[in-house]
């Protein structure tokens, strides 16, 4: 075989080519391949023997194109996925915080940022629709009417672990950092229901918020999305005006939001002005079609469908991220060890066991898995690994839901806007 001449960033730029050049036509790798694909990595790899038919290391993976990063006065060197409507991404490793900072969280806006609210308090939410009595209160009246309650509670954007799909789907390519575990101060969106007064036709409810259209049209909304009323009588599903202790940021939703934990972020909507309960369900942007929907029945990857025949995004996958490392983590020579943290989260439900391998998946050694503080807030893990040798590692991390349910190693149920990517998660590490 052919010497590998090509940069490491030039191996990055044409994945294809170092496909072909490590792997023959029955997916084995080549004879001279192994160390070829080292001499590309700079280290050996211990445990290349078992590295998967036609996988590319996590260390080229990633493409030589980094996002740009976010500057922006009180949050952390985000990566910027999009730029109207900013989209941007937590890395893994900056979210190694038990309870996610303000300057962590990950932003998803779908229209304009709204001017900051002078008077917090004064800003008024309305209840109406299948109510017996529709309800205007200010945030002052939801704060001195209603018992507050503060909890950590996930939220994820729907399209977390987009772009681990093939062919690749429409929308922001998030990586796994479209994830947070804030603690929340608010009331009980139920107790507001219960004083406005459900109707037996309340089964659904619809949420506005005042955030301009990207357009710049005042007679739409950027996001206008709804739910069961199940969720929305969960103890959990909360009118929020505090975040970690102070006043929620103004790109996060001040001075209301609405937190729905476990369920797609696009249902937790910001700068909250309006709820409506509907005796059919909602129809406003970001509801029916394929948007936030996915396949009840597989369908082919890359083909286009209307979105007929989906099912509504609920609660949200189980998944894992790696907070204690960097992907292309290096350490020096003789490095034999490595302690690890991460958090995992399982929508609705909770994390059964947490799992890593630094062989390629040939073997799994479980982690510390701690439970979550309360309901539908994340939960941490942390353990050690040994590492035989210097040379090229991966880190796979892989979590198991309450009901048994496994992080798979492909992005499952693809779908024409990548929603419920959740495959299992690798960073690279070169020890040496």
């Amino acid at each position: 075989m052919r010497p590998i001449t090509r940069s490491l960033q030039e191996l990055q730029e044409d994945p294809v080519r170092l496909d072909a050049l490590a792997w023959n036509r029955r997916g084995a790798l080549k004879g001279a391949a192994l160390a070829a694909m080292g001499t590309a990595l700079g280290a050996a790899i211990p445990f290349g023997r078992h590295m998967p038919a036609g996988l590319l290391p996590a260390a080229l993976a990633q493409g030589a194109g980094a996002p740009p990063v976010l500057r922006m006065d009180g949050k952390a060197p985000l990566l910027i996925l999009g730029e109207r409507p900013l989209v941007a991404e937590t890395p893994e490793n900056l979210l190694d915080e038990p309870v996610t900072s303000a300057a962590n969280f990950f932003i998803r806006m779908n229209g304009q940022l709204p001017d900051p609210v002078a008077d917090a308090d004064g800003w008024v939410l309305t209840i109406d629709g299948e109510v017996n009595t529709p309800l205007r209160l200010t945030v002052g009246e939801l704060r001195s009417r209603f018992p507050n309650v503060t909890m950590q509670l996930q939220m994820e954007c729907g399209g977390n672990g987009r772009s681990q799909f093939s062919p690749a789907t429409r929308g922001n390519q998030w990586g796994n950092g479209a994830i947070s575990n804030a603690a929340w101060t608010g009331v009980r969106l139920k107790d507001v229901l219960a004083a406005a007064g459900l109707k037996p036709s309340a089964r659904f409810t619809g949420h506005f918020g005042a955030d301009p259209h990207l357009s710049g049209a005042t007679d739409r909304d950027a996001i206008s999305r709804g739910m069961r009323i199940e969720k929305a009588m969960d103890e959990d599903t909360l009118l929020c005006f505090a975040m970690n202790g102070a006043p929620i940021p103004n790109v996060h939703g001040a001075p209301l939001r609405m937190v729905v934990p476990g369920w797609p972020g696009s249902l937790s909507q910001k700068w909250l002005k309006r709820i409506t309960l509907l005796a059919q369900p909602h129809t406003g942007a970001g509801m029916g079609g394929t948007s936030y929907r996915t396949p009840v029945r597989p369908i082919i990857p890359g083909s286009n469908d209307n979105g007929a025949s989906f099912a509504d995004m609920e609660s949200m996958p189980v998944r894992s991220i790696l907070s204690s490392h960097a992907n292309g983590t290096r350490l020096p020579a003789g490095s034999r060890a490595m302690a690890l943290r991460g958090a995992a989260w399982a929508g609705d439900d909770t994390v059964r066991t947490q799992h890593v391998s630094v062989d390629f998946g040939a073997t799994w050694q479980e982690m510390t898995l701690a439970a979550p503080a309360n309901r539908h807030a994340w939960q941490r893990w942390q353990g050690n690994v040994a590492l035989p040798s210097d040379g090229y590692f991966e880190i796979w991390y892989r979590a198991t839901d309450s009901k048994g349910r496994m992080q798979p190693h492909a992005a499952p149920n693809w779908n024409p806007q990548g929603y419920g990517a959740n495959a299992i998660g690798r960073i690279a590490v070169l020890v040496g």
